[in-house]
């Protein structure tokens, strides 16, 4: 049974609400959405599509994630988005107004000469909203971007370092609690959707440069895959219009899960490790001790896979063993 849908990437909110219906309905005959607690849409802040949000959550929809990124429109200019702040405040209000109790926030911070000052304001602007659910990341410079040909003047380390504790601060004041490395929440309201990545189940992929994990417990095999990433050409194909599959080799499995699994706050049950790569725990059981023994990974009862305090700020250095 399917217990989640996200559906993101590009601009998914243009979509009427008629398509949502037609497709939640289609899916149906081919899925069993039974146990389907959490259907997240993935929203802009353009005024286009502020008019869309109650149709949307009468088709169904019932968490929206919105792409603040920065409610200052110097940095929103020098980021190229096309929304300012006044129209983000205004798409909060309007899914709030139509009946949305599970809201994410996405901001970024680290941005080309941003402040302490500017970083902590952005976070009280989006809480004073009371949304639940924040989203709190560093910009990264990536391949193929703009920034990434021509980078800005980003604030160096110990401003970053700066941005981190007082913004962390700043949302624990608030009552939020970090449950994964970038992802900040009141108790009820964590994304099911990302838990699952993070907890390396498996999910399928549906449309356009879509990306999917299936495991096969009879073959003892993990497959990544990804579909075609052109709307144009993923139209144009026939079949399943994967693009690429990938077997997930044992040696890969502990590196892959821990990556996910140690971005939560609370780790994961040192049971889910067999059960999630099909691998026994004492294959990593050297590497574990080791890592206890350097104070990066705690010890707990009942036994956990987790990092401390030490290792979640020090998180590449936890997983550099791992690596085949």
């Amino acid at each position: 049974p399917v217990e989640t849908l996200f559906i993101g990437g590009g601009t998914p909110s243009l979509m009427s609400a008629d398509f949502y219906h037609q497709l939640f309905e289609s899916l149906g005959k081919h899925l069993d959405l039974s146990r389907l607690h959490e259907i997240t849409l993935e929203a802009n802040p353009g005024t286009l599509e502020q008019g869309r949000f109650r149709a949307f959550r009468e088709a169904g929809i019932n968490r929206l994630s919105i792409g603040v990124q920065s409610f200052n429109d110097t940095q929103l200019n020098r980021l190229g988005r096309i929304h300012d702040g006044r129209e983000s405040r205004e798409a909060i209000e309007t899914a709030q107004k139509a009946g949305f109790d599970r809201i994410n926030l996405d901001l970024m911070h680290g941005l080309p000469g941003q402040s302490v000052e500017d970083a902590v304001n952005d976070l009280r602007t989006a809480l004073t909203f009371n949304t639940g659910h924040i989203s709190w990341y560093q910009l990264t410079l990536e391949p193929n971007t703009a920034f990434y040909s021509r980078p800005p003047e980003l604030p160096d380390e110990s401003v970053l370092a700066d941005i981190q504790i007082a913004g962390e601060e700043t949302l624990r004041e608030a009552g939020l609690q970090r449950y994964e490395v970038s992802a900040w929440s009141q108790p009820d309201q964590q994304c099911l959707h990302n838990l699952n990545y993070w907890e390396f189940g498996d999910y399928l992929a549906l449309g356009a440069g879509a990306h999917g994990k299936v495991t096969q417990p009879e073959a003892h095999s993990i497959w990544r895959y990804h579909k075609t990433r052109q709307p144009q050409a993923y139209l144009q194909r026939i079949g399943s219009r994967t693009s690429s599959r990938q077997h997930l080799p044992e040696e890969d499995r502990p590196l892959e899960f821990m990556l996910n699994a140690l971005r939560l706050e609370e780790g994961v049950p040192e049971a889910l490790f067999s059960r999630r790569t099909g691998l026994p725990l004492d294959r990593i059981a050297e590497i574990l001790e080791n890592l206890r023994h350097r104070g990066l990974i705690q010890r707990t009862s009942p036994p956990r896979l987790v990092t401390t305090r030490m290792g979640s700020r020090y998180l590449n250095d936890v997983l550099e063993p791992f690596v085949p």
